[in-house]
């Protein structure tokens, strides 16, 4: 990487390396933010049997097609509570009544709301007065199966098992799914400067908190988070971590280190990992970037500035742990919502810069940045809800400008 790669040239190196992991079967509580390894197939039908789309009564509808002309006097001859097992029968002239889900009668067709009864529900028992007729034959019955027939695909490989998903998938009687191992990650942040967060501060010394700015991004994209650690500038301490954390079957699957990547003199990841390559990457913050692979453990060499370490996790690390689980999206959504006001870009280089969104304008969604857009301003960093993703060909943003926004929730 001497001259200065595209986000897509270094993000098709990374992904050209990693091998997905292999699959485990969990209990479905146990699968919430996994990602599917295999097609999870229904149990059963869904719905499991014909039931009741309303509360009201199980009818034959032609004792009731007439009813908007002529109402109809129908005998209530039993009541059905939703779980219900019972199947009573019905003669001409009569009515079941039956709550919303449970299972229509064999001897029944269609479904008359209470609304379309003179009594309703207060008069539910005993004779009935229809006075609507019913659309048709079979109004207001979920017919078994119309949802999904056992056997089908609920979801795809590849799909990250969210809160819908899991109701879905409980829905159709699955109770263990087939889902990618979680990525064991590793946090390595660099820099003498660095000391705890709360410590006090001696000069030249900074609070460190891109380590637990990148674990929470990681763990957010599906990773175990093994092991967070902060190491000086000499070295020798990074070389112990980086062995003790590639070797044997303990190894990690990934490593993101923070700092250390540039042209400097004490550059502590780019002198001591020897598996790794370094160079300089057209994007705005972010442009020093390492990357490698030890034995089977990935290695992430991300800058030091909190803002570029946040970016270049979105544009590198995110796609390889997801990528790692097999999952079929590895990107951010992205809207093209206009700019409140201009700003300057980086010449050459794709901008992320960190932005608000502006949800008060009826006329639509507008974006603002939430900082200057120095790579260093951390505290400005807490207030975006997105980047803002401006190519490297754009001289400048005017107000007005239509721009890609990266959601990040």
């Amino acid at each position: 990487m001497s001259a200065m790669a595209t986000v897509e040239e270094h993000l098709a190196g990374i992904l050209a390396v990693v091998v997905p992991l292999p699959a485990v079967t969990v209990a479905l509580p146990d699968a919430a933010e996994r990602t599917l390894a295999a097609p999870a197939r229904a149990c059963v039908d869904l719905p499991p049997f014909d039931n009741s789309a309303m509360d009201g009564f199980a009818v034959r509808y032609a004792d009731v097609a007439a009813a908007g002309d002529t109402p109809r006097r129908l005998r209530v001859v039993a009541d059905l509570p939703a779980g219900s097992p019972a199947d009573p029968p019905l003669a001409p002239g009569q009515a079941i009544r039956i709550m919303t889900g449970s299972a229509v009668p064999t001897a029944t067709d269609t479904i008359v709301p209470f609304e379309d009864t003179a009594g309703g529900l207060a008069d539910s028992l005993g004779e009935i007065v229809v006075t609507a007729a019913p659309r048709a034959e079979g109004a207001h019955v979920r017919r078994r199966g119309e949802d999904t027939r056992a056997g089908d695909v609920v979801l795809p490989a590849g799909t990250r098992l969210g809160p819908l998903q899991l109701g879905a998938l409980a829905a159709a009687g699955i109770d263990r799914v087939e889902v990618a191992a979680r990525p064991r990650v590793a946090v390595v942040s660099t820099g003498s400067e660095l000391v705890p967060a709360g410590a006090p501060l001696e000069r030249g010394q900074i609070p460190e908190s891109n380590g637990i700015l990148l674990a929470h991004l990681a763990a957010g994209a599906g990773s175990e988070i093994v092991r967070r650690a902060s190491v000086d500038d000499a070295g020798p301490e990074l070389a112990a971590l980086v062995a003790e954390l590639t070797a044997g079957a303990g190894a990690v699957d990934a490593i993101v280190f923070t700092g250390g990547v540039s042209a400097g003199a004490y550059e502590v990841v780019r002198q001591t990992v020897g598996q790794m390559t370094f160079g300089k990457i057209a994007m705005q913050p972010g442009k020093p970037q390492g990357f490698g692979v030890a034995e089977r453990t990935l290695l992430f060499g991300l800058p030091g500035n909190p803002v570029s370490a946040a970016v270049s996790f979105e544009a590198f690390v995110r796609p390889a742990l997801l990528t790692l689980q097999g999952r079929t999206s590895v990107h951010r959504p992205v809207l093209r919502l206009p700019a409140a006001v201009g700003w300057r870009t980086p010449p050459g280089r794709r901008q992320y810069l960190p932005v608000t969104i502006d949800r008060t304008d009826p006329a639509g969604w507008r974006v603002t940045p939430a900082s200057a857009g120095g790579s260093h301003l951390a505290g400005r960093l807490g207030s975006a809800e997105a980047y803002a993703v401006v190519p490297a060909e754009v001289d400048a943003v005017a107000a007005g400008d239509a721009v890609d926004v990266m959601l990040l929730d």
